[in-house]
């Protein structure tokens, strides 16, 4: 239920874009999502995760839920192609760099990480999938 309510939330900003202002339209947002598991492949439920920016400092936050998937909407413009970005779980990190076709105002720019135990796991081939996976469990 939990993961309903987070999982509503995130994506009925990505879902209603194109009814929105400039702020909320594709090329203003980059999305980081995936799933947090312990050293066995168990989901980890209520894990903070914190994107930041280290341009600005500014961060982005959001919790797992019972099957241990996250989704963080980070505000980066087509301005911000190849920024620097560090992901954030407990006491492990990775430096995440935002890549994506500043021409391109059609498609969702993002990617997944995976945490593994300790090892944070970047799969950007994955995201597209596993985002449209997320926004069909919201219609069923």
């Amino acid at each position: 239920m939990a993961r309903i309510a987070a999982l509503v939330v995130a994506l009925a900003w990505i879902v209603s874009a194109g009814r929105a202002g400039a702020e909320h339209e594709v090329f203003y947002r980059y999305t980081v999502l995936g799933y947090v598991k312990d050293a066995r492949g168990r989901p980890l439920a209520r894990r903070q995760l914190e994107l930041v920016r280290e341009k600005t400092g500014f961060s982005y936050v959001s919790e797992t839920d019972t099957a241990g998937f996250y989704l963080i909407i980070a505000r980066l413009g087509d301005e911000s192609v190849g920024e620097p970005l560090t992901l954030r779980i407990e006491r492990a990190g990775t430096r995440l760099v935002a890549r994506f076709d500043p021409a391109n105002h059609t498609d969702e720019r993002g990617t997944r990480v995976d945490v593994e135990g300790a090892t944070l796991v970047e799969r950007s081939a994955w995201f597209a999938s596993t985002l449209a996976a997320a926004l069909d469990s919201l219609t069923r």
